[in-house]
């Protein structure tokens, strides 16, 4: 019970860190660097364990840039639906309207 309790307490803290965006361009740089850099947690010549922790990080980068690229689309989104609704004009035709002539 205690390690599932302070599994579900780093989690939840880090989801706290990531809903602010400049920490989540800080972990993505992070990773980055990380990724970049000869020093691992585990070396790479370890088959398998040396990849694990290369393939978590990678899969933080890419889940955070998703995220961000979807919220920014989101709101974009937004933005675009709230001017046009805001500048559209809205054109009535009456169809029973009888011709004159």
């Amino acid at each position: 019970m205690g390690k599932r309790f302070f599994t579900q307490l780093l989690v939840d803290n880090i989801r706290k860190v990531f809903r602010n965006t400049k920490y989540r361009w800080f972990a993505v740089i992070a990773g980055l660097v990380y990724l970049i850099s000869p020093l691992d947690i585990s070396p790479d010549v370890v088959p398998f364990l040396g990849w694990i922790d290369d393939g978590l990080v990678a899969s933080l980068i890419v889940a955070e840039v998703s995220q961000i690229i979807a919220e920014k689309r989101k709101n974009r989104q937004k933005d675009n639906s709230a001017t046009s609704h805001s500048t559209q004009t809205s054109t009535v035709i009456d169809a029973n309207a009888v011709s004159l002539n």
